[in-house]
């Protein structure tokens, strides 16, 4: 286990690295004194997905990363240079002045300014994805490949990024280009096998910067994200962890990351 001031890296000895990066719910002092009082419990964490992952990763032998830092303070699933995941489509961006629900995170006049969006990137963003990309050459040299599943969850309903209800398992795999078609047939087969939950493959999540970014079969690395709905595992109100629910979820998620170790 590697422990580093804004991530902890597990290394397993499987070709399969989790990776969590909305995991995190620390907001430093310096910058929460200037966010508004709702802001600062980080609610638009993908909230205990790290409780989800790391006994099924252990079991399986894989690698989990994940940030200490809410994605208010960095967004590390997009990219540094602001170009949009869904252009035409309201969304959050690498460091989002506004949350889920349209509202401002910060106090008036408080907004970071260019130079410490620069100051964040440095000290949050560039660690992450360079242990995220050491530990995919670290796997690919020892096995020849490897799998990135991006693990993330959202509260089942969020007008502004979406109508309605969102499915209960959101597959993505940019819309084929990250992973080879055979694990996508594979992972659609076990949604396709349960009737529980519901799913869509490359609905409104397609997969983030990470999964577009580090996803190329043809180098060895697919990469696919899931995104749960959050009712599913817990409340979604309280932010408790439901220790009734959660398993059925946790059972069909460790169902998929053995397909991707074959």
């Amino acid at each position: 286990m590697t422990h580093m001031d804004n991530f902890t890296l597990h290394r397993g000895r499987a070709p399969l690295l989790i990776s969590l990066p909305h995991d995190g719910s620390f907001i430093p002092d310096d910058i929460a004194v200037r966010m508004h009082p709702a802001a600062r419990r980080s609610p638009d964490t993908d909230w205990h997905v790290g409780r989800l992952y790391e006994p099924l990763a252990h079991a399986l032998g894989a690698s989990v990363l994940k940030p200490r830092a809410s994605r208010y303070v960095i967004d590390l699933n997009r990219p540094t240079d602001g170009h949009a995941l869904y252009p035409g489509q309201r969304e959050t961006g690498l460091i989002s002045t506004v949350g889920f629900d349209g509202e401002s995170l910060y106090l008036d006049g408080e907004a970071p300014d260019s130079r410490e969006v620069q100051r964040r990137i440095n000290e949050f963003w560039q660690p992450y994805h360079q242990a995220l990309a050491h530990e995919l050459a670290r796997l690919c040299a020892e096995h020849g490949r490897a799998v990135l599943w991006e693990g993330h969850s959202i509260r089942s309903r969020v007008p502004m990024l979406f109508e309605g209800r969102l499915p209960d398992f959101n597959l993505g795999t940019a819309a084929g280009a990250s992973c080879g078609p055979v694990l996508q047939s594979q992972l659609e087969n076990c949604l396709e096998s349960q009737t529980r939950f519901s799913f869509v493959v490359n609905g409104r999540f397609k997969g983030g910067y990470i999964t577009r970014h580090y996803g190329n079969p043809d180098t060895g690395v697919q990469a696919v994200q899931l995104e749960l709905a959050q009712l599913n595992y817990m409340d979604e109100a309280s932010f408790e962890y439901d220790e009734k629910r959660a398993p059925a979820v946790q059972e069909l998620i460790g169902r998929m990351l053995q397909v991707c170790l074959g």
